[in-house]
């Protein structure tokens, strides 16, 4: 499919350098401003962004921008498009309150808005601003901005607390709870909580390909960790990092590498308190109560 949109586009003064681009979803030419703007340290302009197929590696920083808004916008789930090459292609920007800029250029900013009336801050340096600058989602709540990329997928019903992390090309597909960590190309499915300080491994640390999914009603426990697929209504106790080599005992006794179990649905893992052995045991997983109906409908 052909994907034609309208961004404002911002740039460095000096070197033309793509800092960023906002394509509003009415597809209209709207303009921002900002204080590095008035300032001439970057320039505002147009530009319309054609992707002839979402199959295809993104060649410029203008259609990789356009590629994590569509992903943000749920116009497509994570991992089916193509962001092959993106970091590449995107700059490293200084995020601040006075319009995103080139890193070496923060000092000059500082210095040009000094007889503004503006608390400056930084608040981040990175290839990837917040999405909610960009892409506010529908019926999703946020509790920290910072903590989700641009590129984050977040379905309606979907609840973020302050401590939960969503990445870019990840996200959910349904009502959520994320009090964990959602890291690249991770897909959740509805009706499952991420517990506090709990994470899922992504592909882009350690060379890691196997691409990471949780089906739906599943409950990953505060401070464990995912290295396998889940099927539906499984539970991951709280505290077990749970990879796809861990050694599991199944209920006949038999041990196997939790790689063999990855995508098995109704599964309890825990471990055996007085052996710390692993353990699977089949479970129905109504078990731990689902999620709050009335907490996700974020209206």
């Amino acid at each position: 499919m052909t994907i034609k949109r309208i961004g404002h586009r911002y740039s460095d003064t000096k070197t033309g350098a793509t800092i960023d681009v906002w394509f509003p979803r009415s597809n209209k030419e709207i303009a921002r401003n900002c204080l590095a703007s008035k300032a001439g340290l970057i320039k505002g302009d147009f530009v319309t962004v054609e992707i002839a197929s979402i199959d295809d590696a993104p060649t410029s920083a203008e259609e990789a921008y356009l590629r994590l808004h569509l992903l943000s916008e749920c116009a497509v789930k994570p991992n089916e498009i193509n962001l092959d090459g993106v970091f590449g292609l995107l700059n490293n920007v200084a995020w601040t309150t006075a319009g995103p800029v080139l890193p070496s250029e923060v000092e000059n900013l500082r210095e040009a808005i000094a007889d503004e009336v503006h608390q400056f801050n930084v608040t981040c340096v990175d290839k990837f601003p917040r999405m909610t600058d960009y892409v506010i989602p529908e019926g999703v709540r946020i509790g920290n901005a910072d903590r989700v990329r641009l590129g984050a997928h977040l379905a309606p019903g979907t609840t973020i607390m302050h401590e939960g992390f969503v990445n870019f090309n990840a996200g959910t597909l349904g009502n959520s709870m994320v009090e964990g960590r959602i890291s690249a190309s991770v897909v959740v499915g509805e009706n499952t909580d991420i517990g506090g300080g709990a994470s899922i491994m992504g592909t882009l640390s350690g060379g890691g390909k196997q691409v990471i999914s949780m089906g739906k009603r599943n409950l990953l426990g505060a401070n464990a960790g995912l290295g396998i697929s889940l099927g539906d209504d499984c539970i991951v106790e709280s505290g077990l990092y749970l990879t796809a080599g861990t050694k599991v005992k199944m209920p006949d006794g038999s041990i196997v590498s939790a790689r063999e179990l990855s995508g098995e649905s109704k599964l309890l893992f825990r471990r055996h308190s007085q052996t710390g052995a692993v353990e699977a045991i089949v479970t129905d997983g109504s078990l731990w109560g689902g999620l709050n109906s009335a907490l996700h409908s974020n209206d």
